[in-house]
């Protein structure tokens, strides 16, 4: 079996990672595995094929920018796709982020209807579903289950000075409804259920967990209890919670570190003194270090689907504090974490104190890693996608 996999980026951030080590089962079966991305140069154990150049992504940005029309550049970026993929030959195409300034949907939906290619397609975010945005629970908005316009977040990605939320509504559905074989993947079943309202619902929708490599993600053999805060995100924003770190730091005790790994050198520049700012790091061993030395991870998203990030701490003995948003609530119980209201500050303080003064942190730890092993295993995760692409391959 032949499996091209395309994403946005490839081995890099979470769904980067999610498509490597799909690639990774896919040959552990004795299959091949190609992997197709717009933007970065990273290694990958699967053949790659790189979609465009810097300036194709430069121009479909200037398109999104002034007209709103966001997977529609990149024209013969995504036509020169289509030429590899005509020479692959792949029994399953497997989609994960095609937004990100690289695709052309259009083009790429229409070539799959006329070549019938089985296709699995792994949502990380609502943007198939929407005129514009990728995540819309942070401002209530339900017109996605009727008819995007007037888009309350057209100033977020992928922003633009100009509402085309109402024709990009009509656009997705003309392209994206009435493909022959579909099956679309959803890593949280919050995700799911909003699939089904969609209009997209008449397509068969499961649910696969994000999984994790448990062999790099591991906890220490002791767990010290150094009053270490952790948060981790590829971007940081106001969405991932960044405003409420730095609200959290005003109110905790001095003695308690704050640690945010992914900031942006500008923003590590405008921390207050007593929070540790620290760049992406695409250093797997280093970001696992640094779940181990934490002691609890603080997840304050107001927007996201399945967050990689809980699961990561969760292997490394460490317990997650989330908001109650999307499916970030998903990956933990009240055994090994705790899920507070989105923007409740003083919640958030008191749960992260409770963790903070646990003697039992050995005990913890285990349950944290147990969790993981039991729930997020990527062997057993990623194995569920082998098993769908059997299933629907012609």
């Amino acid at each position: 079996m032949r499996v091209l996999q395309v994403n946005s980026v490839v081995n890099s951030g979470s769904t980067g990672r999610i498509a490597e080590d799909i690639g990774i089962e896919v040959m552990s079966q004795g299959h091949k595995s190609y992997i197709a991305y717009g933007r970065g140069k990273r290694p990958s154990k699967s053949e790659l094929i790189k979609i465009g150049n810097i300036k194709d992504v430069y121009l479909h940005g200037v398109r999104t920018l002034l007209l709103d029309q966001h997977g529609l550049g990149s024209y013969n970026a995504t036509k020169s796709l289509i030429k590899e993929i005509d020479l692959i030959k792949p029994e399953i195409l497997h989609l994960h982020n095609i937004h990100g300034y690289y695709l052309n949907y259009q083009v790429l939906f229409e070539y799959i209807k006329v070549k019938n290619i089985p296709v699995v397609w792994t949502f990380h975010d609502c943007w198939p579903f929407t005129g514009h945005c990728t995540f819309f629970d942070a401002v209530d908005c339900v017109k996605w289950k009727t008819q995007c316009d007037k888009c309350p977040l057209i100033s977020k990605y992928p922003r633009s000075f100009v509402d085309r939320s109402f024709k990009n509504f009509q656009d997705k559905k003309e392209a994206f409804l009435n493909v022959d074989n579909l099956t679309i993947v959803t890593p949280s079943n919050w995700l799911k259920n909003l699939v089904e309202q969609s209009f997209l619902k008449e397509y068969r929708v499961e649910t696969i967990n994000n999984g994790i490599d448990l062999q790099n993600f591991y906890p220490p053999k002791i767990k010290v209890n150094e009053k270490v805060v952790l948060g981790v995100a590829s971007t940081w924003s106001d969405r991932k919670g960044l405003q409420d770190f730095i609200k959290l730091r005003q109110i905790l005790a001095d003695d308690v570190k704050i640690v945010l790994i992914g900031l942006s050198n500008s923003q590590i520049k405008s921390l207050p003194k007593n929070i540790i700012g620290i760049s992406k790091t695409e250093s797997i061993k280093e970001l696992a270090e640094w779940y181990q030395k934490a002691t609890v991870f603080v997840n304050p998203t107001y927007s996201d689907n399945f967050p990689t990030t809980n699961i990561e701490a969760l292997a490394c003995g460490t317990p997650v504090i989330t908001y109650n948003t999307g499916g970030s609530p998903e990956s933990i119980n009240s055994n090994i974490g705790e899920v507070v209201g989105k923007g409740d500050i003083k919640a958030l303080k008191k749960a992260i104190e409770r963790f903070l003064v646990k003697e039992d942190l050995q005990e913890l730890m285990k349950a944290c890693r147990n969790h993981a092993q039991r729930y997020f295993n990527k062997d057993d995760r990623f194995k569920e996608y082998l098993n769908l692409y059997k299933s629907i391959s012609v």
